[in-house]
């Protein structure tokens, strides 16, 4: 299975990427797998903490372009839609392990994870701006309040790789470890948590959250309607063309 669920006795969820073939490169079919698990994750009282993980060397490759250009996300219920509304709502508290290379919603998703543990060998990036697209995730919101404007528009601008270190830096990330030790080390965080009183982490997430929940809620919509007409716009089929063409895509034609 592309997205592996499991729930264990000691109250953890375990949502695993599990398409190494493809780099854990994202579908429809597995945005849907993982909107399903967390709001079931949402309704089951012994789900009491959610950990989120890849693979060893890669985390996500991002949206699978080819299965994005099938099925764009074009409605409320697309299941990448789905899947933002649920993560970015979800109550009880989501541990990241990134065990490797994290490229658009492969990082954007981590800004709705309440920890983020990664390998020192990471790598993440969001490549919108050389897509032809824009960011998603309300991560035109989120990014410039936890890096700071400069760094956010170098990122989400340029879309140039950064590597764990800087992303340490940047406060998207807790902590950097050995890439042989993230996965267990976050776990180990989930279990932590999973153990605590329920209404405590349950509160203090929202009294966390809730003075940003309207706009990310608000941005989010604003970024898909963005996203959608630039999905169809003469850039974004450039960029698409030339990705399963292995060459490097020519804008100078665009305005």
């Amino acid at each position: 299975m592309d997205i592996v669920v499991e729930r264990s006795t000691d109250g953890v969820m375990t949502i695993a990427l599990n398409r190494p073939e493809k780099k854990n490169a994202i579908t429809a079919a597995m945005y849907q797998t993982m909107a399903d698990a967390l709001a079931e994750a949402h309704e089951d009282a012994a789900v009491r903490a959610i950990f989120v993980r890849g693979g060893e060397g890669v985390f996500s490759a991002g949206n699978d372009l080819e299965d994005f250009m099938k099925s764009p996300p074009t409605g409320e219920d697309a299941p990448v839609l789905q899947f933002l509304r649920h993560i970015s709502r979800a109550q009880k508290p989501i541990v990241a392990s990134v065990a490797g290379v994290a490229v658009g919603i492969g990082t954007t998703l981590l800004l709705h994870c309440d920890l983020v543990y990664a390998a020192d060998s990471a790598t993440f990036s969001l490549p919108f701006s050389q897509l032809g697209l824009c960011p998603e995730a309300a991560s035109s919101l989120l990014l410039p309040r936890i890096a700071g404007y400069a760094l956010a528009a170098e990122k989400l601008l340029l879309g140039e790789a950064f590597d764990a270190q800087e992303a340490h830096r940047m406060g998207l990330v807790n902590r950097l470890l050995p890439a042989g030790e993230v996965d267990a080390f976050a776990r180990a965080q989930a279990v932590k948590l999973a153990a605590l009183p329920a209404s405590s982490l349950r509160v203090t997430k929202s009294l966390l959250k809730r003075a940003h929940e309207p706009e990310v809620a608000e941005r989010m919509r604003e970024e898909v309607l963005h996203f959608g007409k630039m999905l169809l716009a003469p850039e974004a089929r450039e960029a698409m063309t030339a990705f399963f063409q292995k060459r490097k895509p020519d804008f100078r034609q665009f305005d």
